[in-house]
């Protein structure tokens, strides 16, 4: 190894890792950021290897029940969380997210990570909440559909696209079938792989495009 590549990686090391937060909460749908959770903390393919680390934040320090059954204890609480300590706010969906304003302090708080310049990255459900605290009136989104965030009352249904994810600025949204593509953009924002890996990553995971694979070996080579 030449030493100029041995320093930057000792650099790398030395450095404190970037914390990407993931909300969970009671009935969070695991399968929505499963992709997304998983490869922000392999270094593999990554542009920067272990730059991120994932740690998630509950409402208390209780453990949560997600909607498969698996049981979290939170890293963090919600009322110690700073904007300036986060690199990303990852919001999954959940039934609880229509049942009441349970999770209303999580939309509360990407209110304030928003107005701080920190992505957020909500789908499913956590786009109602959202909308609901109108972070979703003047900004380009996406959801599961039109017609259930017109169900919230919310003033922003001009911005909304059919697509599968779609980052806004620091506002990345995603519908609840298309976890892959919600990676994807969680992915381009924290600039983790370069652009022909990330590419080849959504081809292979998505359309199990075995084209795919052989750029992705060379780039964990």
């Amino acid at each position: 190894m030449e030493t100029r590549e041995y320093e930057t990686q000792q650099t790398r090391q030395a450095q404190p890792k970037k914390i990407v937060h993931v909300a969970v909460y009671d009935t969070l749908a695991d399968w929505e950021t499963g992709h997304a959770i998983a490869h922000i903390n392999s270094p593999q393919w990554q542009r920067e290897p272990g730059r991120y680390q994932v740690r998630t934040v509950g409402m208390s320090p209780e453990p949560v029940t997600t909607a498969g059954g698996v049981r979290i204890v939170p890293d963090t609480v919600l009322g110690e969380l700073r904007p300036q300590d986060s690199a990303l706010l990852i919001l999954t969906g959940a039934y609880a997210w229509d049942l009441g304003e349970d999770n209303a302090a999580f939309a509360r708080t990407a209110r304030e990570f928003l107005a701080a310049g920190v992505p957020v990255a909500a789908i499913c459900g956590a786009t109602a909440g959202l909308a609901r605290e109108g972070l979703l009136d003047d900004r380009e989104h996406t959801s599961a559909a039109a017609e259930y965030l017109a169900a919230t009352g919310y003033r922003g249904g001009e911005h909304y696209r059919e697509t599968d994810a779609l980052t806004g600025g620091d506002l990345i949204t995603a519908g609840p079938t298309e976890p892959v593509a919600f990676a994807r953009e969680i992915f381009a924002k924290l600039d983790l792989y370069e652009p022909d890996v990330l590419d080849a990553w959504y081809r292979l995971f998505a359309n199990s495009d075995a084209s795919a694979f052989s750029v992705l070996m060379a780039a964990g080579s």
